[in-house]
């Protein structure tokens, strides 16, 4: 079961996705907010595996509550859901930690699904939102850092499968390895490539190899 924090400053929103996300099996509402200071409150309190956050809100918007509820509450995974694709509030979400971002018009099969995903360890970007993560300088890198030379063959591999998307799970079924051994090379590539979490790093690897 997947605990769920819903954060979203507009009331019937939050009311429809209580009543759209209380018929999977899979997934347990345990708590709202409406804006992102009542959001880290909750996430202290309740410890949700999953936040659904909302961008523009009053009192703290969804990226500054992204921001601390990453440093703070790391096991508490964000997973953006809003209308808004600018470019500015994709970037900084990702940056500060957000495992995901989806707008709100998301079928709703897909969301509980990249619900799922992002609490198993995936990075999910919604159409579009990608690109405009990898064309942004903030976050793409021109170059690879110097790091990216002293990849393995192996942990260039694991890395392509970060990319895409796979958990360690998969990849350690893929490779026919312990998930153990799949966690340390991914230790590895982080420290390596001096990025924060597995998101930071498919972001990077994608940068690089769309070149």
């Amino acid at each position: 079961m997947i605990s769920l924090l819903i954060v979203d400053d507009q009331s019937l929103i939050r009311r429809g996705l209580k009543a759209l996300l209380k018929l999977e099996d899979c997934l347990e509402i345990v708590g709202e907010a409406d804006n992102g200071k009542t959001a880290i409150e909750q996430v202290e309190k309740l410890q949700p595996n999953v936040v659904l956050m909302d961008v523009r809100m009053p009192i703290m918007d969804g990226v500054a509550a992204t921001k601390e509820i990453s440093q703070r509450f790391p096991a508490s995974k964000i997973l953006v859901l809003t209308t808004f694709d600018d470019d500015d509030y994709v970037v900084r979400a990702i940056k500060y930690g957000a495992s995901g971002y989806l707008l709100k018009d998301t079928p709703s099969e897909e969301l509980v699904g990249a619900i799922q995903a992002v609490h198993k360890g995936y990075t999910q970007l919604g159409p579009g939102i990608v690109d405009k993560v990898v064309n942004n300088s903030s976050v793409s890198k021109p170059t690879p850092p110097p790091g990216w030379s002293e990849l393995t063959s192996r942990e260039l591999e694991i890395l392509s499968s970060i990319a895409a998307g796979a958990s360690n799970a998969e990849i350690a079924e893929r490779l026919y390895i312990s998930q153990k051994t799949v966690k340390n090379h991914v230790t590895n590539i982080l420290r390596r490539l001096e990025v924060r979490d597995r998101t930071q790093a498919a972001i990077l690897a994608n940068s690089i190899w769309s070149k």
